[in-house]
């Protein structure tokens, strides 16, 4: 299995344990997202691992992307993300909200490592590798009642677009909130979303 490390490195991993079962979708609803967050709170790692996951579904990340952030991404005093996307995707900023913000700044408070390091680290400071992070969200799944959903780390970027579907955004504005260079690639949330339905028959 390729395992992507923040420096955009695919790199082999071994592939040990019973073999996973397809998964029923590729999205996870916004309560299911709230109860993966209240989860890993509770875990060894709560703050790191709730922020990672409230991050990744907030903006939209790819996990490479959110293990690619330092501190000199984040602006905290001005609420400001600065992303830079992977797979050719346009980057940008984007606004942090206030609960990111609060959780930002309780890791920055809790960091031992220099301003300008990677914001998500393992006990020695070192960026988290995407397997840690896969193992985390089985345990966290298992924890919230989700473990049936299969859960993976790119289906918390699936959520935002389809969270922003739902939202009734445009597919102009959920392309560039996703840094889709290409709409084609951003369609299937607007396909996903029970809101085209609506309207199609009376109540």
């Amino acid at each position: 299995m390729p395992n992507a490390s923040p420096d955009g490195v695919k790199r082999n991993v071994g592939t040990s344990g019973p073999t996973r079962r397809p998964r029923d979708r590729e999205h996870l609803t916004s309560k299911e997202v709230e109860s993966l967050i209240e989860a890993a709170r509770k875990g060894r790692w709560g703050l790191r691992d709730a922020t990672l996951i409230l991050m990744c579904f907030s903006h939209g990340l790819r996990l490479a992307e959110a293990l690619r952030l330092r501190w000199t991404h984040a602006d905290l005093d001005q609420g400001i993300l600065h992303l830079r996307r992977l797979k050719n995707g346009l980057g940008g900023d984007h606004r942090l909200r206030g609960p990111e913000i609060r959780a930002l700044r309780r890791m920055r408070r809790q960091n031992r490592h220099p301003a300008g390091d990677y914001v998500f680290t393992s006990e020695r400071g070192s960026p988290l590798g995407s397997r840690t992070v896969q193992l985390m969200l089985d345990r966290t799944a298992e924890r919230a009642g989700l473990k049936h959903l299969n859960i993976h780390p790119h289906c918390l970027r699936h959520s935002t677009g389809y969270y922003l579907s739902e939202r009734g955004a445009d597919l102009r504005l959920i392309q560039s909130y996703l840094g889709h260079r290409e709409v084609r690639h951003t369609t299937r949330y607007v396909q996903l979303s029970p809101r085209r339905f609506e309207g199609l028959f009376d109540d």
